[in-house]
């Protein structure tokens, strides 16, 4: 299990990406940005639950059926493969990164939803390790809006802000 220090939290509240009021501002740049090879991710509920709403469904989406670390009564279900995993608040398991692994090599047997039960907020950074060549990754600002994340972009940066976790 990863832990995320304290003195380190605000280092990795930087989007990784261009902030959109909403996924629909998002939706022009998304063309432009997804490769041929790459796949579609989702992190948070409010972030799937609009790219749903805008006729977008996710090739992965992370869930917790929370908003805000409030239970959300909106509970987010679409064709899919589930997985679930268990992730607490600030930390990385083990079992949250083999689901994601898990998620990458399903895809291509539908779209995949990964349920956490715990808090999904750092999910962003082993997608952004682990997605294909071309990927983009939206995932919530809070009080912002929704971040579009290039994968190609930002993975060097995410395999450096991994190795500032703390191992348990």
């Amino acid at each position: 299990m990863l832990i995320l220090k304290n003195e380190l939290r605000s280092e990795f509240k930087k989007p990784f990406g261009k902030i959109y009021p909403s996924i629909i501002d998002a939706k022009e740049d998304l063309k432009n940005s997804l490769g041929k090879e790459g796949i579609l991710i989702s992190i948070g509920d409010v972030t799937t639950q609009n790219m749903l709403n805008a006729g977008m469904v996710p090739d992965i989406g992370i869930i917790d059926d929370r908003i805000e670390r409030h239970v959300s009564e909106n509970k987010i279900r679409y064709d899919n493969i589930t997985l679930k995993a268990e992730n607490p608040p600030g930390t990385i398991t083990d079992d949250l990164q083999s689901k994601i692994e898990e998620a990458f090599n399903s895809v291509e047997n539908g779209k995949v939803l990964i349920v956490v039960e715990g808090e999904e907020d750092l999910a962003v950074i082993p997608c952004l390790i682990m997605a294909p060549k071309g990927s983009v990754i939206f995932y919530g600002q809070p009080g912002e809006g929704v971040v579009l994340c290039e994968v190609d972009k930002v993975k060097k940066t995410a395999e450096d802000l991994i190795e500032k976790l703390e191992e348990a």
